[in-house]
């Protein structure tokens, strides 16, 4: 989990961001309370560190992005997590989403399939000290087969379809949110499983980067 009382000089930005969160509509009070935890600082690079309690998405390098921290508390409230949960997690990037669900759920395994990002994203993860990821180098679009089913699973960035091992490796009742369309435009999309029934369910319009791999698009 992510520990209490991280020291740094960055709490009132923090405060300032929840305030923000919660101004456009954030509600779950578990979701603002991990966002106010979380030292996002700790998983952007040096040059843009000044920023990063801005409700902004922000480069992280290797073409990719940390994500608005308003549409990171949406998906984490959708997913209603109620903190012992076993989450699988599709595009590590910069590690923060990925903290934030450490402190949501039970247990949290993510991928990466950017080796360089991954490698980042755990360094950041021991400063923070999240003690319950597991971190993966590899096809997100796969899954992670060894540690399913999960309750939950997300997905960081934008499919033309929703991988069918992930809908595999849903627990009975599971909940798979992913941004369905094409590049650089899609539909956030809630799945929910109930047995053998997968259904779909249209949030929101998102743009996130493409999800690449065998179930996703070519890089």
């Amino acid at each position: 989990m992510v520990a209490h009382g991280v020291g740094d000089s960055f709490g009132g930005y923090r405060a300032r961001l929840v305030e923000s969160l919660r101004s456009k509509g954030i509600r779950d009070l578990a979701v603002l309370k991990a966002v106010s935890e979380t030292p996002r600082h700790l998983f952007v690079p040096e040059a843009v560190r000044h920023r990063a309690y801005e409700d902004a998405a922000l480069p992280i390098g290797n073409g990719q992005t940390i994500s608005q921290p308003f549409m990171q508390a949406r998906y984490l409230e959708l997913l209603r997590l109620t903190g012992s949960e076993k989450v699988l997690e599709v595009g590590t990037g910069s590690g923060y989403q990925t903290a934030l669900l450490g402190a949501l759920a039970g247990q949290v395994f993510t991928i990466e399939r950017v080796r360089a990002l991954a490698e980042r994203a755990q360094r950041a993860l021991q400063d923070a000290r999240v003690r319950n990821v597991s971190v993966l180098v590899g096809d997100g679009t796969l899954g992670w087969s060894a540690y399913a089913p999960y309750d939950a699973i997300l997905v960081a960035a934008g499919g033309p379809e929703i991988p069918p091992p992930l809908v595999a490796q849903l627990s009975a009742m599971g909940r798979l949110l992913i941004p369905l369309g094409e590049r650089g435009a899609q539909r956030l999309t809630l799945v929910e499983r109930a047995g053998a029934d997968v259904r779909q369910h249209p949030v929101a319009d998102a743009r996130f980067v493409p999800l690449i791999g065998e179930h996703g698009f070519n890089a």
